[in-house]
């Protein structure tokens, strides 16, 4: 994206976000969110629409084009625009005229009782019950006019009772442009609609964290595993934040929409419809199931194997497995502990992966390292089926929700050399896929608590290069012709004390199974300051006299002073 474009960006969130804060102040995050988050949703689809209608309005009229109709046919014009075939070939959601921005903006404020005239193809009347009932009525519409949102929008505007500040929080959002330079809507709301997610998320504290994974987090993730094209799956999806940024991947590295198939669950069903959204939004097609629901008891992708699976569980869950039975095929390397479901959600990834497919997941510390209750025999049987092939880890103070020590666990079926199957721009610089070298016995370690920067005074964050070192690490570790994504120079791996080691699984084995990257990578080296040792003590001895007379020195004042006063004692 154009430095012009994304500083647009930036802008147009703090205003709205500073903006639609004045607007519903006696609203908590938790409500407000759906308020805004629907009204952003609702903007963007009117917005598509739109777009999508200018663009037949103006092919109707061009003799040139396929679509011409005629110089005398005004009335076919109208007609056409309101046939729907026009839309859903272009993936276009179409929006009825009742759910239309410029409908609701321009009969946000009227009197109560008004009938209002509705043109949808024919002309209806609709009496006006507040902007409340409006917005409900609308997104209604919308949702019985594509299947694909059934259940997916929250239409309770009328029930919250906030009517007086609806026509303003409306006012504003219409304020968010459908094009800018080459962004159209579905660029500037998708990003309005990301940004919103995470102040949000911040807002609402611990509770944030059950939607909503920090997005340097989710970079790192995707940067290493690099899901290019094919099936990407999250079992616990949350507002959807893996999806979107594989799909920026995607776009960034010369691909398509259409390369990922998206599949997802999320037992929330609030969450479920923020996630639907999220993707719908970004004209993404995108499979989360039937309907919101446990990933332990009711999978809703029983027979997907996928490409890519990312998540980031809950963590530490206890009482998870209520109808799990002990048997269940997915715990083929032991069975989870009822107190935590770390290593059932690893095993449930597992289960689904496909034979070449690569997995990554959050977890807390403790999963690196814990021996109680089945999980040291679970994390043993995993290390020697030679599964793990990276762990990340994480600095502390990246997420809203938890101060609980993080990392990444990276697995893969298969270590084995091939060739990567999905060229990207990257990889055309190097003159060709890669080749993944055999990493058959050996793991990657990385330590990166050092890297980050404190973007506020309570949250940490990685920066572009922090990312880049990561994911560059992994890359080099993965095959020997990897390219440096900043320079485009080649990057060979070497082990570096303090940030990564390469281990092999015997030892692993010494170090009895436990993969804190800690206990592998070492300490950093210390530059050596270039003073000889014989000079440096002399000096170091003349400042130590120096502190201690001056701590004498300020000792007998003291003293002196305590006497003047009548406590010598």
């Amino acid at each position: 994206m154009k430095q012009e474009e994304q500083q647009f960006l930036n802008d147009l969130d703090k205003r709205l976000w500073t903006m639609a804060n004045k607007l519903l102040p006696m609203l908590d995050a938790a409500v407000y969110k759906h308020v805004v988050l629907g009204l952003i949703f609702l903007k963007y689809v009117s917005d598509s629409f739109k777009e999508r209608r200018e663009e037949l309005n103006a092919a109707f009229r061009a003799p040139e084009n396929d679509y011409y109709l005629g110089d005398d046919g005004e009335e076919l014009i109208e007609q056409e625009l309101e046939a729907r075939d026009y839309f859903t070939e272009k993936n276009v959601f179409w929006v009825p005229a009742l759910a239309r921005w410029d409908f609701l903006q321009a009969n946000a404020k009227v009197a109560l009782g008004t009938v209002l005239e509705v043109k949808n193809g024919k002309i209806y009347e609709y009496k006006f019950n507040g902007i409340g009932r409006l917005l409900d009525d609308a997104l209604e519409a919308v949702e019985k006019e594509n299947p694909k949102l059934k259940g997916v929008l929250e239409k309770d505007y009328a029930r919250k009772q906030i009517d007086t500040a609806l026509p303003g929080l409306i006012d504003l959002i219409a304020e968010i442009p459908f094009k800018h330079g080459t962004l159209h809507a579905k660029d500037i709301l998708g990003h309005v609609y990301e940004y919103f997610l995470g102040e949000f998320a911040m807002a609402e504290g611990k509770k944030g964290g059950q939607y909503y994974t920090p997005k340097s987090i989710v970079t790192t993730i995707v940067e290493m595993l690099e899901p290019y094209q094919g099936r990407v799956y999250d079992p616990c999806c949350g507002s959807g934040g893996f999806f979107v940024q594989s799909e920026k991947f995607v776009e960034e590295h010369g691909g398509r929409i259409g390369q990922l198939s998206v599949y997802g669950q999320e037992s929330n069903p609030t969450t479920w419809r923020l996630a639907c959204m999220n993707l719908a939004i970004r004209g993404m097609d995108f499979d989360l199931g039937k309907e919101p629901a446990s990933t332990y008891t009711r999978d809703q992708h029983p027979d997907l194997r996928a490409d890519f699976i990312m998540a980031n569980p809950p963590f530490n869950m206890k009482e998870w497995n209520a109808g799990v039975k002990d048997d269940d095929p997915r715990w083929q390397y032991g069975i989870p502990p009822a107190n935590n479901a770390n290593f059932a959600w690893m095993q449930h990834m597992i289960h689904h992966l496909a034979p070449h497919g690569s997995m990554a997941l959050l977890l807390a510390n403790g999963s690196m390292s814990s021996n109680t209750n089945n999980e040291g025999e679970i994390r043993k049987a995993l290390i020697e089926a030679d599964l793990i092939e990276c762990m990340v880890a994480l600095p502390g103070q990246l997420f809203t929700n938890t101060q609980i020590p993080a990392c990444i666990w990276f697995l893969t079926k298969s270590k084995q050399g091939s060739r990567h199957s999905a060229p990207s721009s990257r990889h055309s610089r190097e003159g060709g896929n890669p080749e993944f070298r055999n990493r058959k016995g050996e793991t990657l370690f990385i330590d990166a608590r050092n890297l980050g920067y404190m973007k506020d005074r309570v949250l940490r964050d990685f920066a572009p290069e922090d990312i880049r070192k990561i994911a560059d690490t992994f890359h080099a570790w993965k095959s020997d012709s990897r390219h440096s994504r900043e320079s485009g120079n080649p990057v060979a791996y070497e082990d570096i004390p303090g940030f990564c080691k390469s281990a092999t699984l015997d030892y692993i084995q010494k170090h009895e199974y436990v993969l804190t990257p800690g206990r592998y990578v070492g300490a950093a080296e210390q530059e050596a300051d270039g003073e000889p040792f014989e000079d440096k003590m002399a000096r170091l001895t003349a400042q130590l006299n120096e502190q201690f007379g001056e701590s004498a020195r300020l000792e007998a004042a003291i003293r002196e002073n305590l006497a003047r006063l009548g406590y010598d004692g």
